[in-house]
């Protein structure tokens, strides 16, 4: 009965902030390691904000677009939920083999993000993957960091606000710096994908505060 909605209100919250931390956590390892790509944020924020630090607004994320790809390929290559399954409800055939309805399919986006046919080098972090004149014609399910269909995570516009909103914070005041290597970081693919070794990162103050 009613006692039961403040329990799923929390555990929404609770799986939310947790996705979106690493997510952010992500986003900062990837532009401390590629700083031709954190030029561009950088551009982009000085476009948008000068040297101001006041708070951003709705109307400043539709102007962040780069930081939005930014975001888009931080979760293309580690994606918050790196495996989810589903029940089919009926029968289907994948790839010529036949599946029966009631079957447990587990899906792997880190794996899925990674196929060539829709990423070339996936391994490499290339914002410019989601500008809209390359992610014309993609399949619509090559991509699902938020998983896909009736079942798909209902709070993804606000999470993806919540990190803009903080990677700008923290962008507008400082250069991120990161020396790590992919195999340094100890994957750890459990409900949320970690860097099981931490991840090291400098900052450096980009302005002067006003």
């Amino acid at each position: 009965g009613g006692r039961t909605v403040p329990l799923k209100v929390s555990h929404l919250y609770l799986q939310g902030h947790d996705t979106t931390a690493a997510a952010i956590n992500w986003s900062l390892y990837l532009l401390g390691s590629y700083p031709e790509v954190q030029r561009k944020v950088d551009k982009e924020l000085d476009d948008v904000f000068g040297r101001s630090l006041r708070p951003v607004t709705l109307e400043d994320m539709k102007k962040l677009k780069y930081l939005d790809c930014v975001i888009k390929e931080t979760l293309r290559i580690f994606p918050s939920v790196p495996l989810f399954a589903r029940s089919l409800s009926e029968d289907c055939e994948v790839a010529g083999y036949k599946i029966s309805k009631g079957t447990e399919a587990v899906l792997i986006p880190y794996a899925l993000h990674r196929d060539p046919k829709y990423f070339p080098d996936p391994e490499e972090f290339q914002p410019e993957r989601f500008f809209p004149e390359n992610s014309k014609g993609r399949h619509p399910y090559a991509y699902v960091p938020f998983s896909a269909g009736p079942r798909n995570c209902i709070g993804q516009k606000f999470a993806v606000m919540e990190e803009k909103t903080i990677l700008a914070c923290i962008l507008r005041r400082f250069w991120v710096e990161c020396n790590q290597k992919r195999e340094e970081l100890g994957l750890s693919g459990d409900l949320i994908l970690r860097p099981n070794n931490g991840i090291w990162i400098k900052l450096k103050r980009r302005h002067e505060e006003p």
